[in-house]
């Protein structure tokens, strides 16, 4: 395959759960106020999956609208990565029950845990697929139903986090100026308690105890989060500029994992992004985990902010910890 091939969205579609929750909703079943809530993260509304639904039947639906929007069957799929660290079973992976749900079969499917860096992860795996020729459509998701672990006692974090799902078509193209034109992933687990799932995993299996401490729900350390989030946010964005030889003048629009309003905006301040080039939601879906970068993309396009000939940039950080960016040509 030529070395000018990329990995270009080709498709895109998100899906969210009808239930809402507002902050006038927490206000009756933990001591907080709209005012308070609107102030520390920007979020006034979050989605929340109502019974039978899952992270793998919001990343379908997701999935099914990608792939018409790109104009291909679910055979033509190469590979699905589903990015989540909500899945539905421990096994198998929520990936393969997409699969099963949108009729791809025999499609490659796998799961990816990044956390809120997770889609990013996914973009830059596939895309390296596709530009070495081994695959030419790769389905890549981002979806979490992150209610199912959230721990509704704790006023500190249960008003942060919402569910839904994103999803793209990555295809290979030759077209000069579109695709993926650049990709940074990073880790450092020594901040793995920053934001964690302590109990149900092999380390401390899921016992009457466990479920009694309330070991099943995300804990999170939020003042050391606020400051590595700003500082990795910052750093990427940097990196990315320079990677490609970018200022915030070329670049269209800058979409930011939706974790704090506070955090945007101090990160995207240093480099001069006047607010109009960064996009936020999260004031509609509150922090969607690896849901909300994909989600925030359907939204940007359905508004009109980004369309063919559009560079973007990704920013991420989140549990692990992980932290990722990408620049797309749209």
């Amino acid at each position: 395959m030529s070395r000018n091939i990329r990995a270009a969205v080709t498709g895109l579609g998100i899906a969210l759960p009808d239930r809402v929750m507002t902050n006038a909703d927490f206000e009756k079943i933990v001591e907080t106020s709209d005012e308070w809530i609107t102030q520390r993260t920007g979020i006034k509304t979050r989605h929340i999956a109502s019974e039978g639904e899952s992270t793998a039947t919001l990343a379908a639906a997701a999935a099914q609208r990608a792939i018409d929007d790109a104009g291909i069957a679910p055979a033509d799929l190469d590979l699905i990565i589903c990015a989540t660290i909500t899945p539905d079973m421990t096994c198998p992976s929520t990936a393969c029950f997409i699969q099963e749900a949108i009729g791809a079969t025999d499609v490659a499917a796998m799961d990816l845990s990044a956390a809120c860096s997770g889609f990013l992860y996914g973009l830059s795996i596939a895309s390296k697929f596709i530009e070495t020729g081994m695959y030419r459509n790769v389905l890549v998701l981002g979806a979490e139903t992150l209610s199912r672990f959230t721990d509704y006692t704790d006023r500190s974090s249960c008003v942060i986090f919402g569910d839904g799902a994103g999803a793209v078509v990555l295809s290979a193209t030759d077209k000069p100026g579109r695709g993926i034109r650049y990709s940074v992933m990073h880790a450092d687990g020594t901040g793995w308690d920053l934001i964690h799932v302590p109990s149900g995993g092999s380390r401390s299996p899921a016992t009457h105890e466990t479920v009694d401490a309330h070991g099943h729900f995300l804990k999170m350390r939020g003042r050391d989060v606020y400051k590595f989030a700003v500082e990795k946010m910052q750093w990427l964005l940097g990196d990315c500029m320079n990677a490609c030889d970018l200022t915030p003048d070329d670049v269209d629009l800058v979409i930011p994992h939706q974790v704090n309003i506070r955090i945007i905006r101090s990160a995207t301040e240093k480099y001069g992004f006047p607010m109009d080039k960064v996009y936020v939601n999260i004031d509609r879906y509150g922090n969607t985990s690896a849901g909300s970068i994909p989600l925030a993309m359907g939204d940007a396009r359905r508004e009109g902010k980004i369309g063919p000939g559009s560079t973007l940039m990704l920013v991420a950080f989140g549990a692990g910890l992980t932290w990722a960016g990408v620049v797309l040509d749209l």
